[in-house]
């Protein structure tokens, strides 16, 4: 299995906003007992989810938008990913249309209320922006909602309140240095010049620590690729912080990136124990596990990881292909075939399937549980229509089961298709 890099280092934007429409008690029942998607509908959502883990938010808005004007009821699994790739293309109007849309319909749920106030402040309307991000804040959706609104208490000039969010930010958030730069213009508007200079200078202090870090990340990566592995451990450790999950996923990440997956292991098991509730952590150790063909430790983290986050793509595909290799072929055929709904379009989860598949056909043939056999061989397929297999191995269960008329159809299929591949 040759899954991307890319995929294991997701922005925390594309897996926030996916808990946002999934799994943190944002959809509603009418929505999670929808009747299955059409394919094409299927496919633009796909495409859409890949293009905002790239970064690609014009495209990502194209298909999402496609999405809507085959089904327009499908306003948290493409209108709210819609209006935040609006967002993120710095397009206020059109994400505030798509927001306003989902808010009617979940309410004022903290995940729309941040992005609404996140715009206010930003068009510099400054009361609604302390409306939208106060509700946000009861159960604060992304690191930096106490940051937004301690700065447009500032604006305000309500500077009680804009220190109280900004010391709230800085519990929450440590190592944001915009925090306590803030927080210095806040206590010199109140008189209080020390404490502006003391947070100044922290904040300086954050910025030279992030340079600093950034440097080592540098050197690490080159000390992975030229030097030993023990001498570029010692200046990669320099990263290790065993409290903070983005931190140690960042250089369990970097280690991944080089090959060092042994030492992977200690940053991101570390970063799943912090952030359990992150399906993107689990998913990084998980990953890490199969890569080192430690399938059943792999397995660990995914159980309980899929329970709670059933409908994201990476885990399901991740998660098919451990069961493959442990060999529970029936789990694995059906999470794959939940992972190729979720996107049609990955081919590697498509060539996974299909493989389960065709074992689990022959597991029923040498097992004489024919009807079973010819009806994974047949959705075998409907995945791959040009391959002449499965027609091959319905033609031996119809010989064996005494049907030579469909036994010869589909050897004659087979011999076309097989023809045809070789023609090609």
């Amino acid at each position: 299995m040759r899954i991307n890099q890319r995929q294991a280092r997701t922005r925390t934007l594309f897996i926030a906003f996916l808990l946002v429409f999934l799994h943190v008690g944002f959809a509603p029942a009418q929505e999670s007992a929808e009747p299955k998607l059409p394919e094409a509908t299927r496919a633009h959502l796909g495409k859409g989810y890949e293009a905002l883990k790239q970064d690609r938010y014009e495209e990502a808005a194209q298909e999402f938008q496609s999405a809507l004007a085959a089904d327009p009821s499908l306003t948290l699994r493409a209108r709210f990913p819609l209006a935040v790739a609006l967002f993120e293309s710095h397009k206020p109007e059109e994400a505030r249309k798509e927001f306003e849309i989902v808010r009617k319909e979940v309410g004022d749920h903290p995940n729309v209320l941040y992005y609404l106030g996140r715009m206010d402040l930003d068009g510099l309307d400054y009361a609604s922006a302390i409306r939208n991000l106060s509700k946000a804040a009861a159960k604060p959706p992304f690191p930096d909602t106490a940051y937004f609104l301690g700065l447009a208490y500032f604006k305000q000039s309500d500077l009680p309140n804009a220190e109280k969010w900004l010391q709230e930010a800085e519990r929450a958030n440590p190592s944001d240095a915009r925090i306590p730069y803030q927080l210095g213009f806040v206590y010199r508007k109140q008189g209080l010049e020390e404490k502006a200079k003391k947070s100044m200078a922290l904040s300086q202090r954050l910025r030279q620590r992030g340079t600093d870090e950034s440097r080592i990340k540098t050197e690490c990566g080159e000390k992975l690729e030229k030097g030993p592995r023990d001498e570029a451990r010692t200046v990669c450790d320099q990263l290790y912080d065993d409290n903070n999950a983005d931190k140690l996923t960042s250089l369990g990440t970097l280690y991944g990136q080089h090959g060092d997956l042994e030492a992977a292991l200690k940053p991101l098991k570390r970063a799943a124990e912090l952030a359990p509730q992150s399906p993107q952590m689990q998913f990084n150790l998980a990953l890490t596990y199969f890569q080192l063909n430690q399938f059943e430790e792999a397995r660990k983290p995914l159980e309980p990881a899929i329970k709670r986050w059933p409908d994201l793509f990476q885990l399901n595909m991740l998660y098919g292909a451990v069961l493959m290799k442990l060999g529970d072929l029936q789990l694995a055929r059906e999470t794959l075939r939940h992972a190729h709904d979720l996107n049609p379009q990955d081919t590697e989860t498509a060539e996974m399937l299909y493989a389960t598949t065709l074992d689990l056909a022959r597991k029923g043939q040498d097992a004489h549980q024919y009807p079973d056999a010819l009806r994974y061989l047949q959705e075998a397929s409907s995945l791959r229509p040009d391959d002449p297999t499965p027609h091959r191995r319905m033609a031996e269960i119809y010989t064996l089961t005494g049907r030579p008329d469909d036994a010869k159809a589909q050897q004659e299929m087979a011999d076309k298709l097989a023809a045809k591949n070789g023609a090609g």
